[in-house]
């Protein structure tokens, strides 16, 4: 029996199993391949645009309160300080920081001193106000934090004037028709005339019409309604009443109270409130006498407190 010829090559198992891993692979290949991409630049149509952040306030930080106020200033508003010994003037002028948790945020500081005749305390307040709304700016929150303390002490903006209007035409009155005149008979004249009865020249009135006693002498009738108190008059203007001042930062205003007044002396409070950007100070000046006879002048110590805030105003302007 004759053999077959050898050929050189894989045997016939081999490429059996080649052909069936490629299958195989093929197949696991085709079973991880990924999907479809998805589309990305599909938009939710009922999104609408972003809206702009507000713009931050002009602050980021607040000057040191107790050494904002010069000592000359300190020297006018603590009269009684200038009889101190040294180191007690030092130390008056020094003042007291009010407690803080945010230097950034909020800061403070006070000042007192005594006098035989009257005692005098200085606080000042600095407050940097932040949004924390993104629509609404610091600035804008800042002012509502102003108008609250504004509205607190009772002062209201000063009104504006309404927009001027235009009156519309006016349409002249319209005359009614002439009546059409009665038409006459053959004789010219009109078909009733001579058939109504001539009234008396003092025919009675009729019943239910009738004047009454007083008109019918020509009298006028008397009046019942009560008369009313007139109304007292208002205190005159002095020009120091809680106010909106003008030419300090953005917005301000005063406040003047007095607090008592008996025979161990009276008690005057004034305030000054401004805001720049986002930054409120309020400075707050009081003095208390000791005795019955003098009270504290207001014109005085709104002078001396709006002199200080305008200082202070210009050191946020630094």
């Amino acid at each position: 029996m004759q053999r077959k010829a050898y050929a050189p090559g894989r045997s016939a198992p081999a490429v059996l199993s080649a052909a069936a891993l490629a299958l195989g692979l093929g197949i696991g290949l085709t079973g991880c391949s990924p999907g479809p991409a998805a589309n990305t630049d599909a938009v939710d149509s009922k999104a609408g645009p972003a809206a702009p952040a507000a713009p931050p306030g002009r602050y980021r930080t607040l000057f040191e309160p107790c050494g904002a106020v010069p000592q000359a200033a300190l020297r006018d508003l603590l009269p009684g300080a200038a009889g101190l010994p040294d180191a007690e003037r030092d130390r008056t002028y020094r003042g007291t920081a009010a407690p803080t948790f945010d230097t950034d945020r909020r800061v403070g500081c006070s000042w007192k001193s005594d006098a035989p005749d009257a005692a005098h305390r200085l606080t000042l307040d600095v407050e940097r106000v932040v949004s924390y709304d993104p629509v609404v700016s610091d600035d804008d929150r800042a002012q509502e934090v102003y108008g609250r303390k504004q509205t607190a002490a009772g002062i209201t903006p000063p009104p504006t004037a309404p927009p001027a209007t235009t009156a519309p035409p006016t349409t002249p009155p319209t005359t009614p028709p002439s009546k059409p005149p009665a038409s006459t008979g053959a004789g010219g004249a009109a078909p009733l005339a001579g058939r109504l009865p001539s009234l008396p020249p003092h025919a009675p009135l009729a019943a239910g019409r009738r004047a009454s006693p007083g008109a019918a002498a020509g009298q006028h009738p008397t009046s019942t309604a009560t008369p009313t108190a007139p109304a007292s008059p208002a205190p005159p203007a002095t020009g120091l009443e809680p106010r909106v001042l003008t030419g300090l930062g953005d917005v301000a205003f005063v406040d003047d109270t007095l607090l008592s007044t008996g025979p161990t002396g009276a008690d005057r409070v004034v305030s000054v409130v401004f805001r720049t950007s986002n930054v409120i100070v309020t400075v707050e000046y009081e003095e208390q006498t000791t005795t019955s006879v003098e009270v504290p002048d207001s014109r005085e110590l709104q002078e001396k407190a709006r002199n200080l805030a305008r200082l202070l105003a210009e050191r946020l302007e630094e």
